[in-house]
C-alpha cells in the first residue's frame, strides 16, 4: 500500500500530452537565512558567516527539470547572483529564464520609492553584466508588492521590466492582497503585465494554491488539484518555491515556533512532491507563458 506523499522519482520524460495546457515553474533564488520567516531571527550582519548552500541545492532543482523537459524563471536575488556567477551562467545557458529578485529580500514595505528604484535597478544590473541577456520579469521579496505600494510598476517599466510576478491575491499575515485581480492584467498604464499567483476559489474565499509552504504542508494530490484548478480559474498557472525547500539538513535557526513551521515544515518531503508534480504538466517559464492577450484590466 502507498500513500499520497509516496516518493516518486522524476520521469526522464515528462507524461503531459505535447497539447496539455502550460504552466509556468517559477524559483526564487535566495539563501536558506534569507527568508522572510528568519528576518528577525538573523540578524543581516551575521549573513557573511552563515553557510552558502543554494548551489547544491540549484544543481538538483536543474537536474529535476532537465530530466522532464521542463523549463523554470528563475527569480534571482543580485547579492546572490554576485556570489555565485558561474552558477547563474549554468542557469542561463540551460535554457531557464533569468529573472529579478531585487538585491538582498528586503520587503518593498521597508523602502522608500527612491531605495526601491536602486535596489532593483542595482539587481538587474547584476544580472545582465553576469549573463550578458536582458532582465525582463521582476518578482517582489516575499510578495511586498502592496496596495500602497503601487508606484513600484511606474519603476519596473522605467527600468526596462515587461512583467511582474509579484502579487498573491489572498488575505496572510505576511503578505497578499485578497481584493487584487487573480487573472493576469495590465498595470502602470498598460507598460507592464502583473501575473499574480496562481489560487483556488471554493467555499466563498480564496485559498493559495501556488506552491511554496502550503504545498510542503498540504497533501500531494489536495496540493495538485488545487492548483490545476485554481489554473483554470486563473487564466493559466504559476507554481513557484525557493531551493531551500528540498534541503533538510540545512542549520536550525533559534526562532518562534511559528517561524520554524512555516520554514522547516515537510522539507524531507519537498523534493519528491516536486518531481511528482513535474511529469504531470508541462512547465514553462513565464515568458514562455505570456503573451500580448494574456489579461484583461481590472478582470477578477
Amino acid at each position: 500500500m502507498t500513500t499520497d506523499d509516496t516518493p516518486v522519482r522524476p520521469s526522464a520524460v515528462t507524461t503531459a500530452q505535447p497539447n496539455a495546457p502550460r504552466h509556468a515553474f517559477s524559483i526564487d533564488v535566495e539563501e536558506w537565512y534569507q527568508v522572510g520567516a528568519y528576518e528577525n531571527a538573523i540578524d543581516r550582519a551575521a549573513w557573511p558567516t552563515c553557510e552558502s548552500r543554494v548551489a547544491a541545492q540549484m544543481d538538483r532543482l536543474l537536474a529535476y527539470l532537465d530530466e522532464n523537459g521542463a523549463k523554470a524563471t528563475l527569480f534571482w536575488l543580485g547579492s546572490v547572483a554576485a556570489d555565485h556567477p558561474d552558477l547563474l551562467r549554468r542557469c542561463h545557458a540551460a535554457g531557464h529564464e533569468i529573472g529579478c529578485h531585487g538585491w538582498d529580500h528586503k520587503r518593498l514595505t521597508a523602502l522608500t520609492d527612491a531605495e526601491v528604484h536602486s535596489d532593483i535597478g542595482r539587481a538587474k544590473s547584476t544580472l545582465e553584466d553576469i549573463t550578458g541577456a536582458p532582465v525582463t520579469g521582476y518578482r517582489a521579496p516575499s510578495f511586498s508588492l502592496s496596495p500602497d505600494r503601487m508606484a513600484v510598476y511606474a519603476s519596473l517599466a522605467e527600468l526596462g521590466f515587461t512583467y511582474s510576478s509579484s502579487i498573491y491575491p489572498i488575505r496572510h499575515d505576511h503578505y497578499g492582497d485578497a481584493a487584487a485581480p487573480r487573472r493576469p492584467h495590465r498595470v502602470a498604464g498598460g507598460a507592464l503585465l502583473e501575473y499574480p499567483m496562481t489560487t483556488y476559489a471554493a467555499f466563498g474565499r480564496r485559498w493559495p494554491a501556488a506552491g511554496g509552504g502550503y504545498f510542503r504542508l498540504m497533501p500531494y494530490r489536495l496540493a495538485a488539484h488545487m492548483f490545476f484548478a485554481g489554473a483554470k480559474q486563473c487564466g493559466g498557472g504559476v507554481f513557484y518555491m525557493h531551493p531551500w525547500e528540498i534541503d533538510p539538513a540545512q542549520p536550525r535557526v533559534s526562532a518562534p515556533w511559528v517561524s520554524r513551521f512555516r520554514h522547516r515544515t515537510n522539507l524531507g518531503r519537498m523534493a519528491d512532491k516536486v518531481a511528482r508534480l513535474l511529469t504531470e504538466a508541462r512547465f514553462v517559464c513565464m515568458r514562455d507563458l505570456i503573451n500580448p492577450g494574456a489579461g484583461q484590466e481590472g478582470a477578477r
